[in-house]
This record gives C-alpha cells, sequence and structure tokens, in this order.
C-alpha cells in the first residue's frame, strides 16, 4: 500500500502582546525673522506619526516625527493683536518592551500625544513640552503544514475526521487616495492673506468587501484657517471631499471581514486668484493612506486520526496555539461637555474648532469590551471686543461595545476615531459634541493538535486469534477506538452488530468483533 498525503499549508497570525511606554518631547524654537514677536500662545496643534518600526529581542524600537503648528499673538500697529501661526517638526524615539517579540514577528504600532504644552521663552522662542504615548502590537505568524486527506490506493485507510473552524488572514492591502478640492471664497469674506492652519479628517468610511476586491469609500473633511489680507479678520472654510478606491486582493469574499486604517500623510494647497484678479480661490490636494487586514474563518474537516487494519502506520502530530477571533464590532458614541470662559469676556463667535481623541484604558467584561478615553478639544473664539481667544477641554468618555459571550480572560484590540465635532454657544460656555467612532476586536488562543505526517511502517499487524470476539463498551469508548484497537474498520462493526447510531454506543453493550469471518 502507497500512502499519498494531501497537506494544506496553514497561515495564521496570533497577538503575542502589547505595550504602551511614554516618550518625554522637550524642545525649543526660534521664530522665523519673517514673523513678529510673540505675545500670547493660542493654540498648539501636535500631529505624531510612527516613521520606522524595528521588532527586537524583546522590544520594539519606534522612531516618528511630530509635526507642531502654533497659532500666537501679536502685537501691531496702534497696539493691537494679530494672529499669527508657525511650523516645526520635531523627532522622537523610543523602546517598548515586549516580552517574547523577536525579530521576525510582525508589528502593529500607534502613537498619540498625552499631554503638550508651549510657552513663551522669550518674544523669539517658544518652547514645547510634554508626552507621546507610543503603542505596539507584536503578532506571531504560524506558517505550517497539516495532513488534509490521505488518496491511498487500497481503500482500507480508516481516517478519524473532525470540522474544525480556522482564523486566517486573507491579506492586507495597502491603497493611496487623492482628495482634491478648490474652495471659492464668498465676496462677503476678506481675500486670503495667510493660510494660519490647515486640519483634516477622514470619516463616514465605508469598506466594503466584495469578490477579488475591497471598495473604500470616505470624506475627508479639510478646514483652513486663514487671516484676511490687509485685515485682522480671521476666517475658517471647510470641504468635505469624497474619496474613493478599488483594490485588488485576489481570493477576498463578501463574507470576509476587515478592519481599515486610514491616515493623511501629506498635504499641499496653493491660493490664486478668481476671474476678479481676487486671492479668493484656495486648491487642496490631500494625501490619504488606506491599510486593510482582511481576516476570514476556514472551516475544514480536521484529520484527528488515521489507521490500517492491513498494515502498521506511524503517525505524528503537532500542538500549535492558534488565535480565534471570536468577535468584532464598531459603534458610535457621543461625547458632550461645556467648556467654560476663564474670563468675564462674552462670546461672539466661534471661529475653529480642532478635536483629537485617544484611547487610555480598555478591559473585557462579560459580553462586552469596555473602552475608556479622552477627547481633546480646542476652540478659537473672538470676544465682543474683537479679541481672540482659546479654550482647551478634556472630555473624558467611557463606552461599552457590545461582543456577546466574550470573556475577562481573552484578549482585545480597540482603535478610536473621531466622525464629528460641532460647538456651539450657550449662556456664555461653549458646548461641545463630538461624535466618535470605536471599534473592538476580542481574540482568545487555544490549543490545537494537528496531524503533520503518516508513514507505512515494516511488519506485520497481530493475526486474529479467534473468529470472533465479544467486547464489552468501557467508559470512554467509541466505534473509532474499538475498530482501531481490533484492526477493523467502523462499517464491519455497525453491519455486524446493527448499529443504528455509530455515534451512540452505551457502557456495558457487548458488540461482535469480527476476527476470521466474513462480513
Amino acid at each position: 500500500m502507497s500512502i499519498d498525503l494531501v497537506k494544506e499549508n496553514i497561515e495564521c497570525e496570533q497577538l503575542l502582546a502589547e505595550n504602551f511606554c511614554d516618550t518625554v518631547i522637550k524642545a525649543e524654537y526660534v521664530i522665523p525673522d519673517t514673523h513678529p514677536d510673540v505675545s500670547e500662545i493660542l493654540i498648539l496643534d501636535a500631529s505624531p506619526v510612527v516613521t520606522n518600526k524595528e521588532v527586537m529581542q524583546d522590544k520594539i524600537f519606534l522612531e516618528g516625527k511630530i509635526n507642531y503648528n502654533i497659532l500666537y499673538l501679536a502685537k501691531e500697529e496702534n497696539d493691537e493683536s494679530g494672529i499669527y501661526s508657525v511650523d516645526y517638526t520635531g523627532d522622537f524615539s523610543n523602546y517598548v518592551e515586549i516580552s517574547g517579540a523577536e525579530h521576525t514577528m510582525l508589528c502593529d504600532s500607534d502613537c498619540y500625544i498625552e499631554h503638550m504644552d508651549c510657552t513663551i521663552v522669550n518674544e523669539r522662542k517658544i518652547g514645547i513640552k510634554g508626552i507621546v504615548k507610543l503603542k505596539a502590537e507584536v503578532y506571531k505568524n504560524y506558517d505550517f503544514e497539516v495532513v488534509k486527506d490521505i488518496a491511498e490506493s487500497d481503500d482500507d485507510v480508516q481516517m478519524l475526521k473532525n470540522p474544525a473552524t480556522l482564523d486566517k488572514i486573507m491579506g492586507t492591502v495597502n491603497g493611496n487616495l487623492i482628495a482634491k478640492t478648490e474652495i471659492q471664497i464668498p465676496t462677503d469674506k476678506p481675500q486670503v492673506g495667510d493660510i494660519l492652519k490647515i486640519d483634516t479628517m477622514v470619516h463616514k468610511k465605508d469598506i466594503k468587501i466584495l469578490d477579488d476586491k475591497i471598495q473604500l469609500d470616505a470624506f475627508v473633511l479639510i478646514k483652513v484657517l486663514y487671516r484676511g489680507k490687509d485685515t485682522k479678520e480671521v476666517v475658517m472654510i471647510e470641504d468635505d471631499v469624497p474619496v474613493n478606491k478599488d483594490l485588488e486582493l485576489k481570493g477576498v469574499t463578501p463574507s470576509m471581514n476587515s478592519f481599515t486604517d486610514f491616515d493623511v500623510d501629506g498635504l499641499e494647497y496653493t491660493v490664486r486668484e478668481d476671474d476678479l484678479g481676487e486671492d479668493r480661490i484656495v486648491q487642496l490636494e490631500a494625501l490619504v493612506k488606506s491599510n486593510t487586514k482582511v481576516m476570514y474563518k476556514e472551516d475544514m474537516d480536521i484529520i484527528e486520526d488515521v489507521y490500517s487494519p492491513q498494515s502498521l502506520m506511524k503517525i505524528d502530530k503537532k500542538n500549535y496555539e492558534l488565535n480565534v477571533i471570536y468577535g468584532q464590532n464598531t459603534v458610535e458614541s457621543m461625547v458632550k461637555s461645556n467648556i467654560e470662559m476663564e474670563n468675564d469676556e462674552r462670546l461672539q463667535n466661534i471661529i475653529m474648532c480642532h478635536g483629537d481623541v485617544c484611547i487610555t484604558g480598555k478591559k473585557i467584561v462579560e459580553d462586552k469590551v469596555v473602552v475608556e478615553g479622552v477627547v481633546n478639544v480646542k476652540v478659537l473664539y473672538e470676544t465682543s471686543s474683537g479679541g481672540i481667544r482659546k479654550a482647551n477641554e478634556e472630555i473624558p468618555f467611557n463606552s461599552s461595545i457590545d461582543i456577546p459571550g466574550s470573556k475577562i480572560d481573552m484578549q482585545c484590540i480597540a482603535k478610536v476615531s473621531i466622525e464629528s465635532i460641532d460647538t456651539d454657544i450657550e449662556v456664555n460656555t461653549i458646548a461641545v459634541k463630538a461624535v466618535i467612532e470605536i471599534y473592538a476586536r476580542v481574540n482568545y488562543i487555544t490549543h490545537k493538535e494537528f496531524l503533520i505526517n503518516v508513514d507505512e511502517l515494516d511488519g506485520e499487524i497481530p493475526g486474529k486469534k479467534a473468529s470472533l470476539t465479544i467486547y464489552v463498551v468501557q467508559n470512554g469508548d467509541t466505534l473509532w477506538k474499538i475498530a482501531k484497537r481490533y484492526c477493523t474498520t467502523i462499517q464491519d462493526l455497525v453491519k455486524l452488530n446493527d448499529i443504528e447510531d455509530p455515534d451512540v454506543i452505551k457502557i456495558g453493550d457487548k458488540l461482535l468483533i469480527p476476527g476470521r469471518a466474513i462480513i
């Protein structure tokens, strides 16, 4: 008898661990010669991004950069104040400790501002101090072959198969989406003098998995803050720009699950004249990078055991740790607060609102994931006297994501983003209403033994000593175990003993075991 093994490659990903570290940022920057002296800092906007990651033994080295945009007030003619902006770029690097990490493993990383302050060192120099929190997730990648089936030349190989579901990574695909827009400034607003600040936010995301491709649809909300030409007036304009793209990924189907990260990686703008020769057209182009991971569950029959009534066989098994994606869900949550004013001046107009969000804690309780975090809101507003002021507020949130059946000993991954943020004036306070989108995925680790090889051994099976043997069923017996022990088949036992259901035998039942008898 020749044994022809049908093997299948299994590739899966398992979360080893995640960890965080705090990176202290401390730097000083000089105001450019083209700008006036600083009299008051209004808003510091710091945007960190990881530019390089390297998995080492028991740790991950992360490098990145921080783009700073600083709005400040400067004294102008008649001792009045005007608003200006400066941009800087800083670097950071640090190690995230993860025991068991190896250089061959996969890694996901993230970073966000935990706290950041900007102070005036002197009229020509500012200081920045704060903390960037770095996060790293390390994954083990399993890639092994198992015996899926046996195509034997003689029909005497007996196989015990049981259904199993394996979580697999179908693939990861990156995409570049371009958001282009041309904003026309209305005639009731001043012409564009200086662009002070540009904010971008990817929201209204819609990801569809189709046959052999991924369809990405989203909007990029672009907010432009500018100072009017030959005036101190500050104006905010915005446009919600649709972006879409189809990415090819062979083998994906609509039944699969996915998660997509979006990140605005670059933005360019120009200001040009309209038909009347006025600076009223702002052209913008933003590069949005996407990263989509597609996962699916494959149902397959796993060979648990194998033998032959006619020959001796050696079977090799190996135990693997497997990651099981128990469930995932995405919810939207409303975050509200009212920011009290620090002075007695009355609010006249809200010029611009900016917000970012971060997760400060997460845990699994029965049937859900609880995520805690902070929405950091920065508001630029105008007072009744015409002055420009700032307001900052850290608004905490606590949200639950339902994943029925999840247990506290499982693992979870959570991500959060802002969908929208709106402000309004309520009794001389700033009412903030933000909608955040929270994604949670729950995993757990299980052990599974796989058949990895089968060989035929030399020698003969023990001879049968009787035409029939009477066997009394013991605790833990199955027809498979009995058939293998006596070098027969389940089919022969069922036929000889008139068994109606091969899966049901009772302790104490007496079974006839065929010997030389011909069934």
